[in-house]
């Protein structure tokens, strides 16, 4: 199984250097670093440790994510960010249960092991506010969908289509990746302190995450997506209809507002019923994607035996 080491930087020269020799140290040769045009050391310093310098032709840690995966060849990837709070000796953690064929894509979970000082309290409170967001909306289990450390086989790489540009892009691939059948899985990790300055705004990329996750959703599961909207459009209505009532009891009529409240309430109903008909079509979808994947798991298991067997 060939792995790859993915590195977006954006001027990391003080942890580069440590976290390609973490790899190389552990016998993975094939280390690519996307760097998004760094105004330090970072690219010389990843030449001379060996890896192999690509510059970003966007900007944002999205664009290089999906510049990388167009460029990758491994039978697996494993993506980690630069700054050197991921532990390269982790890795093997991340690979296993790809090896042993129980996951498609694995993602390092830090929140359950972090060092003191690696989140401030608000970066830890967003982190578990935008989870617990996700899981709502989504009904997936899983705890750190924004860990910048993971494991993903080719089909799921090769698969995935990446828009944002930004730091939503871990929730893109992993909304990505429950949307093209495949199989998604935790492990636990370490976490410790960065080397150098956070570039996460936890404010203004916080709400772009909020935003992704509920944005994205329509590619999950459409019927929680528009239930949002009509459930407001009926809302509308119920208080527009109230108020006609109430002044019709008062001897007023408003016979445009009776109209416009019908109209609110059934658009709100024919939305909701819009979205669970879209639902039941991408959900049959994904099961199609979900078997045709284990088909193929079988077809290569079996012809991996008869090579055995040869």
């Amino acid at each position: 199984m060939r792995v790859e080491v993915i590195i977006p930087t954006l001027n990391e020269e003080d942890s580069i250097g440590e976290v390609i020799e973490g790899f190389k140290r552990l016998g993975y040769k094939d280390i690519i670093v996307i760097d998004g045009n760094s105004t330090d050391r970072t690219r010389e310093i990843a030449k001379a440790k060996g890896a192999k310098v690509v510059i970003q032709s966007g900007k944002g840690k999205g664009q290089a994510v999906a510049e990388a995966f167009q460029i990758a060849k491994g039978d697996v990837v494993v993506l980690i960010d630069g700054d050197g709070t991921y532990l390269p000796e982790d890795v093997e953690k991340l690979l296993e249960p790809i090896r042993k064929g129980i996951a498609d894509h694995v993602i390092g979970n830090r929140l359950e092991n972090f060092e003191k000082g690696a989140f401030t309290r608000l970066n830890l409170f967003g982190n578990k506010i935008l989870n617990a967001l996700f899981r709502f909306f989504y009904g997936v289990e899983l705890r750190d969908i924004l860990s910048g450390y993971r494991a993903l086989r080719r089909e799921v790489y090769k698969s995935i289509d990446l828009k944002k540009h930004g730091f939503e892009v871990e929730v893109e691939m992993t909304v990505e990746t429950l949307a093209n059948g495949f199989r998604i899985v935790e492990v636990p990790i370490r976490y410790v302190k960065r080397a150098g300055k956070t570039k996460l705004n936890p404010f203004k990329d916080g709400l772009k995450i909020g935003w992704a996750i509920y944005n994205l959703l329509i590619r999950f599961s459409p019927a929680r997506f528009f239930l949002l909207f009509g459930l407001i459009l009926i809302f509308l209505g119920m208080m527009v209809g109230f108020y006609v009532v109430y002044d019709w009891f008062r001897g007023v009529s408003h016979d445009l507002l009776a109209v416009l409240t019908t109209l609110l309430i059934v658009s709100g109903l024919q939305v909701i019923l819009f979205g669970m008909i879209s639902d039941f079509v991408l959900r049959s979808n994904v099961q199609m994607r979900r078997d045709l994947n284990e088909i193929k798991r079988t077809l290569e298991e079996l012809r991996n035996v008869d090579g055995k067997k040869d």
